[in-house]
């Protein structure tokens, strides 16, 4: 799949269906993340595959309550970093920054792989530090759900189901992009 068509693809969804999701498709997911850049080579990234029945039910009760549908979701990965870990420039620690790179690598191969992804902030931290063992150094910076896309958005809101079938917004470029600014002439 090309790159372009694969970041067209990426959507967060929430119509999920069961998918079965192997070691094999974990370890792909793994090293596409791993090949992302980092600071000095720090690769502050970790993650946490979720795919026990049981422990995706106890990662599901630290779900704030508009994230009702990842309980669908047949995997769970829990990212997260170490404060410290990476390098720190001028103030600036760039563990977030480069597990974001990461993260997004790995969202890409999913998608390539034909897999769901919707990546969320909703849910209790602490609680989830918790349920995976995690101590108080590390930082939990999202979960992301994974499984099939359902084409039935039956069990979802109706906000939620308009936005399973809406157009892509983006913001248009005048209002990211400032190359203007710094044109010579």
């Amino acid at each position: 799949m090309e790159l372009d068509l694969v970041m067209e693809k990426r959507r967060s969804r929430r119509a999920y269906r069961p998918a079965e999701i192997t070691d094999d498709m974990v370890n792909d997911l793994l090293h596409a993340a791993e090949l992302a850049p980092s600071c000095s080579n720090n690769q502050p990234w970790r993650f946490i595959f979720v795919r026990d029945p049981q422990q995706l039910e106890r990662v599901f009760e630290t779900l704030s309550g508009g994230n009702y549908w990842m309980k669908r979701s047949s995997m769970v990965v829990a990212v997260f970093t170490e404060k410290g870990t990476d390098c720190d420039v001028q103030g600036v620690q760039y563990e977030m920054f480069d597990t974001g790179m990461a993260t997004a690598f790995l969202l890409l191969k999913a998608v390539e792989m034909g897999l769901l992804t919707h990546p969320i902030a909703g849910f209790n931290k602490e609680k989830v530090k918790k349920v995976l063992g995690l101590g108080e150094q590390f930082i939990i910076i999202t979960l992301i759900g994974m499984g099939k896309r359902s084409d039935d958005p039956g069990g979802l809101s109706e906000k939620h189901r308009e936005q399973e079938v809406s157009a892509r917004v983006r913001r248009p470029h005048e209002e990211i992009s400032f190359m203007d600014r710094y044109r010579s002439g």
